[in-house]
């Protein structure tokens, strides 16, 4: 699949978000490294490959959203919450296996931050 200078949508999630996502139509395989926008995360995928893979889409220049699997993030939230530049954002998406806690969310503490900052 061939971008025409769009944007794309980075993906840290299980095997049902990511093959529910590709089918949505994410997916893209690049010739340059790292090859594709999505990692799939498995019981023995360790932390490092997750910190690993998010730093990459940090740094690719054609990823502008970022989604990461709550229970996912949490295995990587010091990289998450050192992350504050808007672009790309970095949402953090709940699993059928775990719920979400919006306590949690990187995005809403800084936003809830900025909030009570101005009151």
């Amino acid at each position: 699949m061939q971008t025409t200078g769009g944007k794309l949508i980075g993906l840290i999630g299980d095997e049902d978000s990511c093959v529910g996502f590709l089918l949505g139509g994410i997916g893209e395989r690049s010739p340059k490294e790292p090859a594709f926008n999505f990692l799939v995360v498995h019981p023995e995928t360790g932390a490092e490959q997750i910190k690993g893979a998010f730093e990459a889409f940090l740094k690719r220049g054609d990823i502008d959203i970022i989604l990461i699997q709550q229970n996912i993030a949490e295995l990587i939230r010091a990289e998450i919450d050192a992350h504050t530049a808007p672009i790309p954002a970095v949402l953090e998406i709940p699993s059928k296996g775990a719920g979400y806690d919006p306590h949690k969310d990187s995005v809403l503490k800084r936003a809830k931050g900025l909030i009570e900052g101005r009151a």
